[in-house]
């Protein structure tokens, strides 16, 4: 009762530097949310997914995803990256979270941990909308065979219309880095390309364009990017400049001047192209049932992520 403790006791190992309770890891700090950034602009399905979570570690977690989505928007990876695992850190088993880190690490061309997390986030979430995006890293970690294996899974037949088009013009991309450049037209002969430039394909009618061009067929070509222009209002691809260069006008910049037009590198090559892939946000432009990443990501669950592109590689 109160009598002296035995060799083993608490007291004892304390003195001697020990502990009952392993000591816990220092909590990383976490990046500043800006004043104004509640979480509440998360879409609803989105939110949803964080009811397993205390209502404080919620509200944490829903903010770091808004951040993440809004820098990598602006192209501010570093600060997405953190948002995005500070995320994880506090919600390891929440789609959304897990989605958002690999979205990242898309951007930043790192394949091997996008892969990851777009199968974790598949695995949590039970949706297969991550699909092209996954297609679109194994690509990148130069995998080709086994992209087009995930691409002709029966997964891939539960995507939608959207996500189907996203895919086809993944697995054109990986036909023309095989040299199948036939292959890589009929990839992309969907019906969605059917459609005119006002029902958003305008990236798939790019990359049929690229495709055409590929093949030699010139004037083929200039109708499809003349379709893509006249879809790509915001100016996501260098379609304007493509056509320019096959009608023969140049544009000759200043000495001082920088290229910063809208989609001036968002070309048309490179299904794993930062700022033209799968994806994103939903992996495929429609995709993103957890939308916590991409441009809008974490803010929709149906949030478009930026669409892989066709011909020159956005990698490099």
């Amino acid at each position: 009762m109160g009598g002296p403790r035995g060799p083993g006791s608490g007291a004892e190992r304390e003195s001697r530097g020990g502990s009952m309770l392993a000591p816990k890891s220092p909590r990383l700090p976490e990046p500043r949310i800006p004043d104004g950034v509640t979480g509440k602009e998360l879409d609803r399905t989105v939110f949803l997914q964080l009811r397993t979570l205390s209502k404080e570690n919620a509200e944490g977690v829903a903010q770091h995803l808004v951040m993440a989505a809004a820098t990598l928007e602006a192209d501010d990876l570093d600060a997405a990256l953190a948002h995005a695992e500070t995320a994880v850190r506090r919600a390891g088993r929440v789609p959304a979270a897990r989605e958002a880190l690999g979205m990242v690490a898309y951007r930043q061309g790192d394949f091997a941990r996008a892969l990851t997390e777009f199968r974790t986030a598949r695995r949590l979430s039970g949706s297969n909308h991550l699909l092209p995006l996954m297609v679109d890293c194994e690509r990148g970690l130069g995998r080709h065979g086994r992209a087009l294996e995930l691409a002709a899974s029966p997964e891939a037949r539960t995507l939608s219309e959207a996500e189907r088009t996203e895919l086809a013009i993944v697995v054109s991309g990986i036909r023309r880095d095989l040299g199948q450049d036939d292959a890589a037209l009929v990839a992309l002969q969907v019906p969605a390309l059917r459609r005119g430039p006002s029902a958003g394909v305008f990236r798939l009618h790019y990359a049929y364009a690229d495709a055409l061009l590929g093949l030699g067929r010139e004037d083929e070509a200039r109708e499809w990017f003349a379709k893509a222009v006249a879809g790509d209002t915001e100016g996501e691809t260098d379609a304007v400049e493509r056509l320019e260069e096959l009608d023969g006008v140049v544009v000759e910049l200043g000495e001082d001047e920088d290229d910063d037009r809208p989609g001036a590198e968002a070309g048309s090559e490179g299904a794993a192209g930062a700022e033209g892939a799968a994806g994103a946000t939903g992996a495929a432009g429609s995709a993103g049932a957890t939308g916590a990443a991409g441009s809008a990501g974490a803010a929709g669950s149906e949030g478009a992520a930026p669409a892989p592109t066709e011909g020159r590689d956005l990698r490099e």
